[in-house]
């Protein structure tokens, strides 16, 4: 639409001034013809009166006589000798003689525009030898038209001499000129509407190509402008509109997985504790039973055989502390709430630690800032959440010295923050994204189940969590519970 309205807009340019030009020249032609037949008149009213043509053109308002602006130069009639015997200029007047008789001017001494026949008599007689042949003469431009004129006296020739239409010539040439002016401005202007419109139509085009191609990268949040009222908006919305449905596919297919994975690691974990926990026990009440009925009775013998004993057990209870992971991540949550102190669940989480903490010489402190209002949770599940992160925290420190922290805080209006910060090893950029994936560990002996088990109990609280880490500067893990609304505040203590 916008391409045939230009082309109209030209075309209607074009026609309005090739109209002006066609009525210019209509004029010229009608202006050319009635300064000729003025002139014919001039001069067949000075034959039939005998008087001069500068006696007549005096009382004459003709504008085609008026001076230098007229159209007619000079009138000249001739006889059948090529003799003027009257003319609008005096230097070619018919004189006389110093014997008195009459002197002409021939008509070869004066000087013509090319010369043109006026109009042509069927019974028209041959031109005499004086005359040239006629002549083309282009309007508007300078020329000389005859007509030939019988009268008593003989044959006489009526010559008008025409000016060239310098005003119509003009006229012409401006309206050409301006009809190239406007055409070219019209070009440029269309040329200027076409490309803001390609370029209006091609940027969003630009923009869903670049957003096509992040969705085939797996970017699926990615979404274009669609505020546009035309089919480009349409189509943006629609985009916009199958990348929200692809992310939500992909969420689902996600969760699918999640639960997939779940579902296998259910059946797992129900295998691990019906094939594996009974054996384990009866080796623990074994290995309990050889401590106390088969332990030699040398010291040296004796020591190494219950050193030997405890690291039995020792992996034993290993063995079934994965086993008991495996149950709680892959087993449905059932929260026993109730009101639960948790300075006092810090407290127990850095008591299971303490021993190792003293052994490598690391730091522990819980702080309190202010009064802490009561919140319902279930026990286990929460002691769980705090004593893996503060298991991780001590083993994420490599030698000697360090400290892990409980920080335990009141967010208004109705929330706690904990805290647990170490001065570990830390947790590279690239692994924090799945760190609370399930199975995905750092440690070369872990399940990756521990903060997987403490994520989801935490989701099972209605809490959220998240790490903040830098490699080689420590991590902070951050927990917010919803408290009691109305419950107790208790007290900071140490």
């Amino acid at each position: 639409m916008l391409l045939a309205l230009m082309f109209g807009l030209t075309l209607g340019v074009q026609y309005y001034f090739n109209v002006r030009a066609v009525t210019a020249n209509a004029h010229m032609v009608v202006e050319r013809e009635q300064a000729i037949m003025a002139g014919v008149a001039l001069a067949l009213k000075s034959l039939r009166s005998e008087q001069y043509l500068d006696e007549i053109i005096g009382s004459s308002r003709d504008t085609f006589f008026s001076g230098k602006n007229g159209r007619v130069k000079n009138i000249l009639v001739l006889d059948d000798d090529g003799n003027v015997r009257d003319s609008l200029v005096a230097d070619y007047i018919p004189g006389e003689r110093e014997d008195k008789s009459p002197r002409y001017v021939a008509f070869k001494d004066v000087p013509l525009p090319p010369l043109r026949r006026a109009a042509r008599f069927p019974d028209e007689q041959a031109l005499p030898a004086w005359m040239p042949p006629s002549s083309d003469v282009d309007f508007g431009e300078a020329g000389a038209f005859y007509f030939p004129v019988q009268t008593d006296k003989g044959r006489r020739f009526i010559i008008v001499e025409l000016g060239p239409a310098n005003t119509l010539s003009n006229l012409l040439e401006r309206q050409t000129s301006r009809s190239a002016f406007y055409t070219l401005w019209l070009l440029l202007v269309t040329t200027l509407v076409t490309g803001f419109f390609v370029w209006r139509f091609t940027r969003p085009i630009k923009e869903l190509s670049a957003a096509a191609r992040k969705v085939a990268g797996g970017d699926f949040n990615v979404q274009v402008e669609s505020d546009r009222g035309d089919e480009m908006g349409t189509l943006a919305s629609a985009f916009n509109e199958m990348t929200a449905k692809l992310g939500r596919a992909r969420e689902l297919e996600m969760q699918l997985h999640q639960a997939e994975k779940g579902a296998v690691v259910g059946r797992l974990a129900a295998a691990i504790a019906h094939e594996i926990r009974n054996p384990l026990n009866y080796i623990n009440l074994t290995l309990d039973h050889f401590r106390s009925s088969f332990a030699p009775a040398d010291t040296t013998k004796r020591d190494t055989f219950i050193k030997l004993t405890d690291q039995l057990k020792s992996e034993v209870a290993r063995i079934n502390r994965h086993i008991t992971d495996f149950l709680k991540y892959s087993r449905p949550s059932k929260l026993e709430l109730q009101e639960v102190d948790l300075r006092a669940e810090a407290e127990d989480a850095l008591r299971i630690i303490e021993a190792r903490a003293q052994e490598s010489g690391i730091e522990t402190q819980i702080q309190q800032d202010g009064p802490l209002p009561t919140i319902k949770a279930d026990r286990e599940s929460l002691r769980s959440v705090l004593t893996n992160l503060v298991i991780n925290a001590v083993e994420s420190i490599d030698g000697e010295g360090g400290s892990v922290r409980i920080n335990l805080s009141n967010m208004p209006p109705n929330s706690v923050k904990v805290e647990v910060t170490d001065t570990g090893c830390g947790i590279g950029p690239h692994d924090i994204a799945k760190l609370f994936e399930p199975y995905f560990s750092t440690k070369e002996t872990g399940t990756g189940l521990g903060l997987a088990i403490v994520k989801k109990a935490v989701d099972d609280h209605g809490g959220t969590i998240n790490v903040i880490s830098k490699e080689g500067g420590g991590t902070t893990f951050t927990i917010i519970l919803p408290a009691n609304e109305k419950g107790d505040r208790m007290e900071a203590t140490g």
